[in-house]
């Protein structure tokens, strides 16, 4: 097969970047003294609003949307543009128009009348807004864990990378959708009887969750898992009329909602068939109660928990089965054990679980926000963030 300039430069760009990935300025020492959050890293703290759960689906979301309606349809413009980069005439966004809509009614409630509700207020159509919520099945790449200290407490952070391969610019060395995607992180507050059921940090206009705490019980984030039987051959099948699949994001959200306890949603992430192979990381409220679910699309595919007996204080998941070696290309993996080992379980704590995801690569372009939730107090802080060159695209 002949090789031709572009691709070998195509080809040479990957090795570079392979090589740079371990070497300063585009990897660290272990970052120290990070927190609380401030300097080029640092772009801002996350604001809270509620969803009054008592309220109608379509209305939930009407004050979070309305304050972020024009930087949700810039997200969507992005999209747009890029769709249309891919498909000149523009015929995939007017497919995306004309029939997406057409399938919303196959999704479960209440996420239909909520994508509704939140098309209608922000004046996006509505087959972008469901575009909008697919895109989270299969272009997310993110470093979570859960570490339990000396004293027995359990602590829950991640860092949500997401928009790899949508839009690199060039010129500004970024994402183009990961730029647009920050100024739409809120916290958010789920409530019935106005007493909290749920926290989550998530995206105004994204009605799944990917990142959440129920205060006293658990915590939970999901990675996507890079499989051969991913994401996209499950939109495939539900878009053909296959429907006995859960969307991972929904699931996230149906657990952190309606789970009673740490087994409960063990058991149904564990068991539930969903659209697309994912890693979902656990946390309890007890000593030992942390573990790396990774799932096929049908099962759980292995469960790896904190065993302190066996000197494992800590679980840490990126995108890849813990028994592999990641991609060359993406060794989030290395970087942020050799920080948490450097660490150490007595010094561990929110405030230096910060520092270790502000390491790079483990911060990388790709990094939208920063989660840190401790169960025992209820509490879920998120920062969003930045990485200034030199720094790792992913």
């Amino acid at each position: 097969m002949r090789i031709t300039g572009v691709q070998s430069g195509f080809f040479l760009m990957l090795s570079a970047f392979a090589l740079a990935q371990y070497v300063p300025p585009y990897t660290d020492y272990c970052r120290t003294g990070m927190y609380p959050p401030s300097g080029a890293t640092f772009k801002g703290n996350v604001s809270w609003y509620t969803i009054n759960l008592d309220l109608p689906p379509y209305k939930r979301w009407n004050q979070l949307i309305s304050e972020r309606k024009a930087e949700l349809n810039n997200l969507i413009q992005v999209i747009k543009d890029l769709a249309n980069a891919f498909v000149p005439s523009g015929k995939l966004i007017q497919l995306v128009d004309k029939d997406l809509p057409l399938l919303l009614d196959s999704l479960p409630s209440p996420f239909k009348e909520e994508i509704k509700g939140i098309a209608d207020v922000s004046g996006v159509p509505l087959g972008e807004v469901l575009l909008f919520n697919i895109f989270y099945e299969v272009f997310t790449v993110c470093t979570s864990l859960v570490a339990e200290d000396s004293t027995g407490k359990l602590y829950h952070a991640r860092n949500l990378d997401f928009g790899l391969f949508l839009g690199w610019d060039i010129k500004n060395k970024s994402w183009a959708v990961t730029e647009q995607l920050r100024p739409l992180v809120a916290n958010v507050d789920f409530q019935k009887n106005n007493k909290t059921v749920f926290k989550a940090t998530s995206f105004a206009g994204y009605v799944g969750m990917l990142t959440g705490i129920k205060p006293g019980m658990f915590t939970l984030t999901m990675n996507e898992r890079f499989s051969l039987d991913g994401g996209y051959i499950g939109l495939l099948e539900w878009i053909l009329g296959r429907r006995d699949g859960v969307w991972m994001s929904f699931l996230t959200r149906s657990v952190l909602e309606n789970a009673t306890s740490y087994d409960d949603a063990k058991n149904q992430l564990s068991k539930t068939k969903m659209l697309a192979p994912a890693y979902f990381i656990l946390g309890g409220n007890k000593s030992g109660q942390g573990c790396i679910i990774t799932r096929s699309r049908l099962s759980s595919v292995d469960i790896w928990e904190i065993d302190l007996k066996k000197g494992r204080w800590y679980v840490l998941e990126t995108n890849y089965d813990r028994w592999k070696d990641p991609l060359f290309l993406d060794d989030r993996r290395t970087p942020a054990m050799k920080c948490m080992n450097e660490t150490t379980q007595a010094k561990i704590s929110l405030e230096t679980i910060y520092d270790v995801l502000s390491t790079k690569p483990v911060l990388n372009k790709l990094t939208t926000y920063t989660t840190l939730m401790d169960v025992s107090e209820g509490k879920l802080e998120a920062y969003i963030r930045d990485c200034p060159d030199p720094c790792m695209p992913w």
